[in-house]
């Protein structure tokens, strides 16, 4: 896998605009994001985006389809040459749901290289970004590709045969990282809600969330006193301004897209989720919410299998800036497929 630096300093000069173009800087992440008074958004080229096609891992074959033209919803398709029905992914990226792309140089990789050693189909979903689309645009996003997926598996339509021919419909998982596990999530509660013959010929039989973005208006202990990796994807400032410019406007870090658990566990007891993985890192500021949520979930009877990655941050997956963090990443890899072929 590439490796891909998230120290902003090392960027900054390439990407920096002439002073005040477009006047005062409301919101700002460092690198990634900058919102101004005057309504413009800035989201600096920090991370490269690339083709389909590049650097692909040995019998793996990708490429970009359109799920609705008028929204921009697209997704990026791996498919591993290996013999026999495989999983079905569909995966949400992080960012915030601010920042991020399918087309990012570090998703592509990531899940490219997923595809090929978990032998899976994955549908890495490009959804509709905050503040221009505030929540819940990404969780509708989400449920409208799954909607998609269920199409396609209908109606075989034969320029979608090269991916569809290869999918164990009975074998669907809901995952994302970060944001995209926060997506993740919201998409599958909405999804259990519903009659389960909704989702025919499709079978929904797992969620998994790595490192999922949760946040609540009373600080973890992780959140607070967390020892951060120097470069870390995730500083609790710079989740405050994501969660300020992606739920609705006048909500704070208690609404429930936020904070599953603010207004009590009882709401989740009815819910029929499906088996649930959640990858924790150690030296995330989410790890205690993290613990918190599975906690929840077990005590409601939930079935929830929970790791935990030493030594590694938030993202480690993606940002691979040390031979421990790809050490992890493999590991990561291999507790994936182990719970997709359970």
């Amino acid at each position: 896998m590439s490796t891909i630096s998230l120290d902003p300093r090392l960027n900054l000069q390439a990407i920096k605009n002439p002073p005040n173009q477009h006047g005062v800087v409301l919101e700002e992440i460092e690198g990634f994001l900058r919102v101004h008074k005057d309504g413009n958004i800035e989201r600096p080229p920090i991370i490269p985006t690339v083709p389909s096609t590049l650097a692909l891992p040995h019998g793996v074959t990708a490429k970009d389809v359109v799920i609705d033209k008028f929204t921009n919803l697209w997704a990026r398709i791996y498919v591993p040459s290996h013999p026999g029905n495989l999983p079905v992914l569909v995966y949400f990226h992080g960012g915030g749901f601010c920042v991020g792309s399918a087309a990012w140089s570090c998703y592509h990789d990531f899940l490219a290289n997923l595809a090929c050693k978990a032998s899976c189909v994955i549908i890495s979903v490009n959804y509709r970004l905050a503040p221009e689309n505030r929540l819940p645009a990404a969780y509708d996003d989400g449920f409208k590709t799954l909607m998609w997926v269920k199409q396609q598996a209908l109606s075989e339509p034969s320029e979608q045969r090269w991916w569809l021919s290869r999918c164990s419909l009975s074998s669907l998982f809901i995952v994302g990282d970060s944001a995209g596990a926060n997506i993740a999530y919201n998409v599958t509660t909405q999804l259990v809600s519903r009659d389960p013959s909704s989702l025919r010929p499709l079978s929904l039989k797992g969620t998994i969330m790595i490192q999922p973005f949760f946040g609540g208006e009373a600080r973890t202990w992780s959140e607070k006193y967390a020892t951060q990796p120097p470069t870390s994807a995730l500083t609790l400032s710079n989740s405050d301004v994501y969660w300020r410019l992606a739920l609705p406007l006048g909500a704070n870090k208690d609404h429930p897209w936020c904070n599953p658990l603010a207004n009590g566990v009882t709401k989740l007891r009815d819910l029929r989720l499906p088996a649930i993985m959640v990858c924790i890192s150690e030296l995330d500021i989410l790890k205690d919410r993290n613990l918190e949520v599975c906690n929840a979930l077990s005590s409601l009877g939930k079935r929830v299998e929970t790791t935990m990655y030493k030594g590694v941050g938030h993202a480690f997956q993606v940002v691979q800036n040390s031979q421990l963090s790809y050490s992890r990443t493999q590991d990561l890899i291999s507790h994936i497929k182990a719970f997709i072929n359970q």
